[in-house]
Order: C-alpha cells, then structure tokens, then sequence
C-alpha cells in the first residue's frame, strides 16, 4: 500500500521505496533525539569538570608535556586551537597535541583529561599499535572518503543526460558507488573510535599510576569518554542514515520521472 499516495512528488514511486523513505526519516528523527540528548548532557559534564579543579593543580598542557616527556616523546609539541572550529586532537603527521583554548589553560578535571587522552594517542603511535598504524594509513580516506559521494553523483547524472537521454541508470549506479565510498568511510571511523577508546583506557592507568589524578576524578573522566563515545556514534550513524534517505530521494525522483515520461 502506498504510502504517501497524495503527494505529488511520490504519485509514481513504488510503495516499498516509500515505506523505505518513511523507515529512514523516522530512524533520523530518533538518532537525532538521543544526539541531541546525549550533546546536551556531555555540555553540561564538560562544564562541570571544567570547572573542578583537579588535586594535582596541572592544566590540559602542563598533563600532556608531563606525560609525553616521560614516554620518551619530547619531540611532539603541545599546541593550543580555537575553542570552536578545531577540537582536541593528536597529528601523527605534524607531530602535534592539540588542545582547546578554552581548557588547555585551566587546572581542572575536563582539561586534564583532555590533556591525557591525546598524549595518550601519541603513546600508542609510537608503540606501533595496529589499530593506530590502520587508523594513521586510512586517515586521508576517513575524511575525504564522504567527500566523494556528491561529485560521483554529479557524473552519473552528466553521463545520464549526455549518453543515455537521462534513463536513470548511471545515476542510480553512480550513486551506488558513492554510498559503497561512504559506507567505507563510516567502517574506517569505527576504528578512529577504537584507538580513542585505547587511548582514554591507557589515560586514566597513566593518571593513576602516576598518582596524578583521585580515583573520583578517574570517575569522571571515564563518564566524559563514554558520554564522547557515545555521541561520536550516534553522528556516525545519523551521517549515515542521512545519505542512506538522499539515495532514496533520488531514487524516487527518477523513478517518479521515468514513470511521467512513460505516460506522457
């Protein structure tokens, strides 16, 4: 049974790729409630913790040159970013930690936290762990992989309208290659997440092996990672949920074309 059998735009678009759309759009409007939920819940932790000083009186900077140095990593530079467009994050290329402004400078739970966790990544590039070598190759296809999508549709639809009278197939082909590219992209960043997670676990032995953080403050840090966890898979999935509804879209619409053109 169709499912949106009075609107115009699906008149023509089979009842299974409707129900598919409806699917999808109500899974988003899920993901997205429990994102939304979840990115509020973590603002209000960071802020809390931010602003709990910690026992050892360090910042987010004065933790990450303090554990680096005793690993051996005098080389990897602790820089300071906007508060904004860039976060808290490790460069194998540049050789860099990079912390917020607006934590790196305060002697609390968050930035400490912060501090350990990406010095930590640093620690595991230099072990040689096999996840952070994957995750160090596949980086620049992490990142540009979902860049790919719309330009390949972009020729499918060219080669559809110069070649073949816009019949759909290219596109729908095209568009498979470009969902195959995405869905690459999202299974590579599971494995970004997974080398986070090492690196939080190795953080919080290091703080407490160097007696630099209490075992409540330990606490804490561990709900910021698991709520950052979180909330990195919840916009995986709404990514991905998002292109899934796009193909769907354009699937229809040619569809709803092709069946025009036929009865016209």
């Amino acid at each position: 049974m169709p499912l949106f059998e009075n609107v115009e735009e699906f008149q023509n678009v089979s009842p299974a790729l409707q129900w598919a759309i409806f699917i999808v759009g109500c899974l988003i409007a899920i993901v997205a409630i429990v994102s939304t939920v979840v990115s509020i819940w973590l603002a209000i932790k960071y802020v809390v913790y931010n602003r709990t000083e910690n026992r050892a009186g360090i910042n987010g900077e004065q933790t990450a040159r303090k554990i680096l140095d005793k690993h051996d990593l005098n080389h990897i530079k602790v820089s300071v970013v906007g508060s904004l467009m860039f976060g808290n994050s490790y460069s194998h290329f540049f050789k860099k930690v990079r912390l917020r402004r607006w934590t790196v400078k305060k002697n609390s739970v968050s930035s400490m936290a912060m501090g350990a966790q990406k010095s930590c990544l640093a620690i595991l590039d230099k072990e040689g762990d096999k996840d952070m070598k994957t995750r160090i190759i596949l980086t620049p296809f992490i990142y540009f992989g979902p860049l790919m999508f719309l330009p390949i549709i972009i020729i499918g639809i060219l080669l559809d309208i110069i070649l073949f009278n816009f019949s759909g197939v290219t596109t729908i082909i095209a568009a498979a290659l470009g969902l195959a590219f995405y869905l690459a992209s999202f299974v590579m960043s599971l494995m970004v997440l997974k080398t986070e997670v090492k690196a939080q676990k190795k953080a919080l032995e290091i703080l407490e092996k160097d007696n630099l953080a209490t075992s409540e403050e330990r606490e804490m840090m561990k709900s910021l990672f698991k709520l950052y966890n979180i909330q990195y898979v919840n916009d995986l999935i709404l990514e991905f949920l998002e292109l899934i509804l796009r193909v769907l879209m354009l699937v229809a619409k040619i569809q709803n074309s092709s069946s025009s053109s036929s009865n016209d």
